[in-house]
């Protein structure tokens, strides 16, 4: 439906009639001096030239008007999903990410592969949610702030490599990292999914930035990420090693139930979408959230046609000059 943003400008409709009264026109005489005394104004337009014109001028002013009054079309309202929660994700990108152990679709892939595709189609499916992401190795950095622009998050997931944040293991950090960019939002359901597939060997003590996160009211799912058994060739055959043995799932567990998250534990790409599934399910989405209506700006069209009507009333003007001396007798 359509709508003016400022329709109080229509009442500038009058405004031409009032100055007329105002500002009378001067007598041919008064308005214009003559070089000879005896010459005379002689009107040769013709009445119907002079007739057509105020039919042009008059509808381009309301043209004019309505374009300064800035008419939209207004759409239907449309809900907006908005949870009101921060959520932000870490991922490991420490060198181990790239053992091959991991299960996806029946092909073998690496532990960072896994994490793009199904992590990938998490971030799509939480609509409404404010999101961020936090990558760490030896270090932890801050790759997306909080948005809702969840297609930024997922391209620069994506786009990430491995090592790319050094070859160590800074869980804490990456704790502290993302509990600082959430303590900032007041009020707000703050949440923290970590997933990792070693030990923390760098940077500050992770139970200690649980209970940062704990004081700060953010909660913390952790995903402990890796199979338990992968074959690896030798000399004399293949052998059975467990490419996990060093993740830590005591101190991940200890993480997520000191900050009333949950510990899952993911061996193959099905259970690592299983532990997204369920902290979707744990963190569900408002059936219906603020609306939003689409505005459409439909002020050039009686712009436009402003333009043209006074194109059309100066062609008048100049194809039939309204006055021409006539010399004296």
């Amino acid at each position: 439906m359509p709508e003016f943003v400022w329709p109080w400008l229509f009442l500038l409709l009058p405004l031409p009639w009032l100055l007329r009264l105002v500002w009378r026109p001067a007598a041919p005489g008064r308005a214009l001096h003559l070089p000879h005394p005896s010459l005379q104004l002689n009107h040769v337009g013709s009445g119907m030239t002079r007739g057509v014109t105020p039919w042009l001028l008059v509808p381009a002013w309301l043209c004019l008007v309505t374009a300064a009054a800035r008419p939209q079309w207004v759409g239907p309202p449309q809900a907006q999903q908005r949870s009101g929660r921060a959520l932000m994700l870490a991922v490991d990108l420490s060198g181990s990410m790239r053992t091959p152990d991991m299960d996806l679709a029946g092909r073998p892939v690496s532990r960072f592969e896994a994490v793009e595709a199904i992590a990938g189609d998490f971030i799509s499916r939480r609509k409404g949610d404010e999101m961020g992401l936090v990558m760490f190795g030896s270090q932890a950095f801050l790759v997306t702030p909080l948005t809702y622009d969840l297609s930024a998050v997922q391209a620069q997931l994506q786009g990430a490599a491995v090592g790319l944040a050094g070859t160590e293991t800074a869980i804490g950090d990456a704790i502290a990292v993302a509990v600082k960019r959430l303590v900032a939002l007041p009020e707000q359901a703050r949440v923290i999914v970590l997933l990792t597939d070693g030990v923390n060997n760098q940077g500050i003590a992770p139970l200690e930035a649980a209970k940062a996160a704990k004081a700060a009211g953010v909660r913390v799912y952790t995903i402990g990420i890796g199979a338990n058994a992968m074959s690896v060739p030798g000399l004399f055959g293949s052998t059975v090693i467990n490419p996990s043995a060093e993740l830590d799932e005591g101190m991940l567990t200890a993480i997520a139930n000191q900050t009333g998250g949950r510990f899952f534990r993911a061996t193959d790409g099905q259970q690592l979408a299983e532990a997204y599934r369920t902290i979707d399910a744990m963190e569900p989405m408002p059936q219906q959230g603020p609306t939003l209506r689409a505005r459409h700006e439909l002020f050039r069209w009686p712009l436009v046609l402003a333009a043209l009507l006074l194109l059309l009333a100066l062609a008048q003007r100049f194809v039939a000059p309204g006055l021409a001396a006539r010399p004296p007798a």
